[in-house]
């Protein structure tokens, strides 16, 4: 897989990127768990999703947020990794100037900041959110949420209670022409641990009927 270099607000961000064979090709950015809990863009779950949307024909990329690997800066608290996910999104339109589409994809913090990402760009059309931090983040923000997405939770999360999550549906499902597609994957942990193929299976389902559904639209 490609190693990329973008240079960040901070310096050097490294990444990997594939890019994709149409040259219309949907892109993904996808965004790691906490720096300060071990959170890279190598984590499973990332690198699971990572796959997921290269197997679908999406221009995608993960990338270390600033502290992390080789990425440049420190830990900002949440700020300066939005500014990190802006500049890797600015990297991506450069070299995929007709896409016909941009996904973001986050994983626990990832998702935090991802969210972040999609309330600013209004070239975002989709997101992913798995295991959102509904719990210890806030996430009102989404007012109005600007994208239908797909959420996915596991059923026995004890870091981030599957409830909390529910509510955060519940309160965006509630906005005018807005779809959220909540999904929980039963006896799964926040990361999701031995159930990595459930989690592909929930992925490449969802971003089959969500390209179908645009593919109807054009």
């Amino acid at each position: 897989m490609p190693e990329v270099i973008i240079n960040g607000p901070e310096g050097r961000i490294e990444a990997r990127y594939s890019h994709g064979k149409d040259p219309t090709a949907p892109m993904a950015l996808l965004l790691h768990p906490h720096p300060q809990h071990g959170g890279s863009m190598n984590n499973k779950v990332v690198h699971t999703l990572f796959q997921s949307f290269v197997k679908r024909g999406f221009s995608t990329m993960r990338f270390n947020f600033r502290g992390v690997g080789r990425s440049q800066g420190e830990y900002d608290g949440g700020e300066g990794e939005l500014c990190d996910a802006a500049a890797a999104l600015d990297w991506l339109q450069t070299y995929n100037p007709n896409t016909r589409g941009c996904w973001v994809v986050g994983f626990s913090f990832g998702a935090w900041i991802s969210m972040q990402l999609l309330m600013r760009r209004p070239e975002i059309s989709g997101f992913v959110s798995v295991a959102p931090p509904a719990n210890t983040y806030d996430f009102s923000f989404l007012a109005p949420c600007p994208s239908s997405g797909l959420m996915l939770h596991g059923a026995e999360d004890t870091i981030v209670p599957e409830d909390s999550v529910a509510k955060l549906v519940q309160k965006l499902s509630n906005q005018k022409n807005i779809v959220i597609d909540y999904r929980i994957i039963k006896k799964a942990d926040h990361f999701f641990t031995g159930l990595h193929d459930e989690l592909t299976s929930e992925i490449e389902t969802y971003i089959q009927e969500a390209m179908a559904k645009d593919e109807e639209a054009a």
